[in-house]
């Protein structure tokens, strides 16, 4: 584990030289993204932030970022709409940064919820949670790669189940289609699979960019109520019990947005980034290299590596291959 100390330490080294001068967080308007952005503005250095978000939240992220600015008058925060369940929207977003930015040091990737209860689908047929937590990352990703090529230290963060793949997932039916395959549990593993194999690839043929895959652990980020209707028992049943629990074991925001800002800037996990002393991370391959990260909730790689062996030989051709037949039209 790497401890918080460890953690603060390695975070006050933040300025000027060493900040991601220009970052987009999809999904930092509530829970895990937002934490994270407000450690980052914290440190007191100079960045330009897109924050992205549905038109729902913008007038709660107004005042949210008039609360950073205060913290940080150095800081830029751009409100970026975009409703990224939708890949078109998504694809329009990238675009807006793109025709600003010739660069992007780090882009941090949160939005979604856990996929429990009936299947709800967007309007171009994908159901909603796996087109946040996955096709719609994946899509960022591969827009904004050749900004990330560019700069310093680049990082790709994404934040779901890194370390906690199985390879039991529907290869056959990778978006859950069939009657009786769709299932909260079993969506959310065959998502954070999907996750990981795309990302290893990814990062195999960009060297120069960091990827990290994290799970964050328990934080009280509304997620789990989160796609339900607010109104419902079983709303009302994880309001009252599983909450509270997830705020009494799990991390702070303050102890969260810390730990994802390390793995966000530090050269603990590749190499690049503000210096390290500590022990260096592993990656999926099991090697101290570039290449993709399984971070856990103590800052730990968890390579993972019998199930991602058996992902790696078995899923991540025709993981990709689905991928790109679905994400084609939008890039």
């Amino acid at each position: 584990m790497v401890s918080y100390k460890e953690i603060q330490a390695s975070n006050a080294l933040i300025n000027d030289a060493t900040a991601p001068h220009v970052a987009v967080f999809v999904g930092g308007t509530s829970g895990i993204g937002k934490f994270t952005v407000r450690a980052l503005v914290s440190t007191g250095a100079s960045v330009r932030i897109y924050l992205v978000g549905r038109k729902s939240s913008e007038e709660r992220t107004h005042a949210f970022i008039q609360e950073l600015y205060a913290i940080n008058p150095k800081a830029e925060v751009i409100w970026t709409e975009g409703e990224v369940s939708l890949l078109a929207e998504t694809k329009r977003v990238c675009q807006v940064i793109k025709s600003k930015e010739s660069r992007v040091d780090l882009l941090f990737l949160t939005a979604g919820y856990a996929p429990f209860g009936t299947r709800r689908e967007t309007a171009e047929g994908l159901e909603i949670a796996q087109s946040l937590e996955y096709y719609s990352r994946i899509l960022f990703v591969l827009h904004l790669l050749p900004l990330l090529r560019v700069a310093e230290a680049p990082k790709v963060v994404s934040v779901l189940a890194g370390g906690l793949e199985r390879a039991t997932i529907e290869l056959d039916d990778l978006d859950l289609k069939k009657p009786g395959n769709f299932g909260g549990f079993k969506a959310q593993v065959q998502y954070a699979a999907m996750n990981t194999t795309t990302l290893e690839k990814l990062a195999n043929e960009n060297p120069d960019v960091t990827f990290i895959h994290s799970w964050p652990g328990a934080v009280n980020t509304g997620n789990v109520r989160r796609g339900r209707d607010p109104n419902s028992i079983v709303a009302w049943l994880v309001w009252l019990t599983l909450e509270p629990l997830i705020g009494l074991f799990g991390f702070s925001e303050e102890e969260c947005g810390q730990r994802h800002l390390f793995q966000s800037t530090s050269a603990a996990f590749g190499g690049r980034g503000v210096p390290w002393k500590g022990k260096f991370g592993v990656n999926s391959l099991e090697k101290e290299a570039d290449g993709l990260f399984l971070v856990n909730n103590k800052c730990d790689c968890t390579p993972n590596a019998k199930v991602m062996g058996l992902l790696r030989e078995q899923a991540q051709v025709k993981i990709w291959d689905h991928t790109q037949e679905v994400l084609r039209p939008y890039l």
